[in-house]
Formats: C-alpha cells, structure tokens, sequence
C-alpha cells in the first residue's frame, strides 16, 4: 500500500468529541509533550516543512487538530501535555479532552508516543503510556532528537525509556530525528501496515 503524503490536508480543530470525524478511515494519533517535537516529526513523515503547525512557545495546540492523508488516514495531533505556563484549568480541560478521546475507542488505530531521546521519560509521559496501554489499541514509542546525542548514547537511553515506561517487548520504540529524518521510513513503514491491517479487517 503506497501513501501519498504531498497530498494532505488540514481537516479541523476538535475542540471537543462530538467535532472528531467518524468516518472509518484508520487515525493515528501522535502524542507527547509540549516540547518534544510533535509537529515536526508530522512534518518530516510528510516531507512537508511547515504542515504541522511548528509553534514558537510550547503548548499552542490546546484541540486534537485533524489532518487527512491521502484521502485514506488522518493524523492526528493531540494536545499537547507538561507545560507549565499553561493554566491549571486549560490542562485540566485538555485532559479532559484527551481522556474521552482514548475513551471512545472507535477512534484510535494507532497511537505514537512521542519522548525526547536525550532524557528519562517524566510522570506525564508515563500516564500518556499508561493510556495508550489501556485502550487495548497498538501503539509506537518514538524517542525523537537522536541527533542532539552521541551515538554511543542511543542504546543505553532507548532501554531507560522501554523500563521507565514499562513497555512490553510488544510494543516498538523507533530512534528519530525529526530535524535529520533518521527513523522516518521505520516509522513511516509501521504506519502503513496499521493501515494496512485496519482496512483488511473491515472488508
């Protein structure tokens, strides 16, 4: 199955379920913090240099914001989470938000974890996991900024992050560089068969 990514479109900003598109085509929800590098690891799956908006202060994208690959799967960018500027009632929003959208489980066919590379994954990080794990729904850790560290430095924190968020040897953890590309096709090639395998099991 082939994706034409260059074709892809901004569909909507959900600010709440009822706005979210229920019309089967398979959604791969990326999420992370405010700071990881989210719109850019979308903008380099899709080769696109300012697709996902790429915001100049963490924790702009306060809506599951909706984009249509192709004509056959959006992406989608949930809000994003740790950032201490925001106001106790916004995250409390955007956790509800987030909490009915895992919740609703006709919606998700993928999840992508995103966790910086360079660090131990942090207690927000922990619980998006812990909801990924909880929705029964497969998803991928992808550990971004593999270029801002040694090589020597790749393995070791890769492990700290498969302990830390106590994932099962189930669920893979793909090294990326949202600036250099690296992890791309792995990642790129993980979707396609969820999309694959999403589309089989409805005909």
């Amino acid at each position: 199955m082939d994706l034409n990514t260059q074709k892809a479109e901004f569909i909507l900003s959900a600010a709440k379920l009822a706005d979210c598109p229920r019309d089967r085509l398979p959604q791969i929800a990326f999420a992370g913090r405010s700071n990881v590098g989210k719109s850019s690891v979308i903008n380099r799956l899709l080769r696109r240099k300012n697709f996902a908006r790429v915001g100049s202060a963490p924790g702009k994208t306060t809506h599951i914001n909706y984009f249509r690959i192709d004509e056959k799967v959006y992406f989608v960018d949930l809000p994003g989470y740790g950032y201490a500027k925001v106001s106790k009632q916004e995250r409390a929003r955007w956790g509800k938000l987030i909490e009915q959208w895992f919740a609703d489980t006709s919606l998700l066919t993928l999840g992508v974890l995103l966790v910086d590379l360079r660090h131990k994954p942090t207690a927000d990080d922990c619980v998006m996991a812990q909801w990924f794990k909880d929705s029964g729904k497969p998803f991928v850790v992808v550990a971004n900024k593999q270029d801002k560290i040694k090589k020597s430095q790749w393995e070791p924190n890769l492990a700290l992050i498969r302990e830390t968020l106590q994932l099962p040897e189930t669920v893979p953890i793909v090294s990326f560089s949202a600036e250099k590309g690296l992890g791309r096709e792995e990642l790129l090639g993980m979707i396609l068969d969820h999309i694959r395998e999403e589309k089989e099991g409805r005909t």
